[in-house]
Formats: structure tokens, C-alpha cells, sequence
């Protein structure tokens, strides 16, 4: 299979790439267990998927719970100016995730805050540079979801275009 990057990308580099996205702080030797490699194949292939900017990085997730941060919300904002929002998104350490989208809105955020209190505080910044829209997320039905190489044979229309013999 080919990347958009022009990277062929077989059957071992894609179980790689899902176990990794499982648990990066697997040993090598542990990956190449997993992917039915010798621990320097495995090491050559992910130096070679990380050399192609396929990994990008590692990083922790942390339960923002935990933290003490109560509420995570997602706020919605209308056209602001580009260079004041990315200001403001950079100085505002509550901005976990910052899109600038198309549609009504201009901007999806995702916050997180200890409480209401400091919900109100970081949302009223956002509303002094335009409209904005936001709600609490109660229940994450999915994060961080393990992402593999697209499949065209996956991809299938819902509805069949009937032509007319």
C-alpha cells in the first residue's frame, strides 16, 4: 500500500503502527514479538516509519480528571480575527485542542477547566474576540482512536447510483 508520501507501507508496518498507538513504551523487543519481527527489524522499520514523519512523536495521555480538571468542554466560535484567535489559543494553557474550521464556525476549541467558575472565565476571553457557542462534554464516546493506512476497498458508497440501460 502507498502512502500520500509515496511510502510503501506493508502488513508489518501497519500492525507496528497500530501497536504502537496502542502503547508506545513498548521495547523493541517486545514490538517485534508482537509483529513477528527480530528486535533490528523491528527498530530499522520504526526508525524508517519515524524518518518519514509517519510517527511524529510519543507522547503521555493524562487523565485530566485526575489533574483536577472537572469539566472539559468544546467551544464553537464565529469569524474572529486569524492572528488575534492564534494569540489568544496560545496564551490560554485551558486549550487543549484548536481547529480552525469550515462552516458556521470559524473555530472548535477543547477546554479543560477545574469548574463552572473557570469555565465562565476562559469562555468570556473567546466571546471579546467574536460569537461563540459552548458545551460540556459529558461522556467521550471515543478518543484517540488507532488510525492505519486507508483502504480504498473499505471505503463504499451507502447509497448505489442507479443509471438508467
Amino acid at each position: 500500500m502507498t502512502s500520500a508520501l509515496n511510502i510503501d507501507l506493508d502488513s508489518h508496518d501497519t500492525r507496528i503502527l497500530a501497536e504502537l498507538q496502542a502503547d508506545a513504551r513498548l521495547t523493541m523487543a517486545e514490538l517485534g514479538r508482537r509483529v513477528h519481527l527480530s528486535q533490528p527489524a523491528t527498530t530499522e522499520r520504526v526508525r524508517k516509519l519515524e524518518a518519514a514523519g509517519v510517527i511524529s512523536g510519543y507522547r503521555a495521555t493524562v487523565n485530566l480528571a485526575k489533574l483536577g480538571y472537572g469539566i472539559r468542554a468544546i467551544i464553537r466560535i464565529g469569524r474572529a480575527e486569524y492572528a488575534r484567535m492564534i494569540k489568544l489559543v496560545q496564551s490560554t494553557p485551558e486549550c487543549i485542542n484548536a481547529y480552525n474550521v469550515t462552516g458556521e464556525d470559524s473555530w472548535v476549541l477543547e477546554i479543560a477547566v477545574i469548574d463552572v467558575r473557570h469555565l465562565d472565565a476562559v469562555v468570556t476571553k473567546f466571546c471579546l474576540l467574536a460569537e461563540t457557542a459552548t458545551s460540556i462534554i459529558l461522556n467521550p464516546a471515543r478518543e484517540h482512536q488507532a488510525m492505519l493506512p486507508p483502504h480504498s476497498a473499505d471505503v463504499k458508497p451507502l447509497i448505489r447510483k442507479v443509471t438508467n440501460a
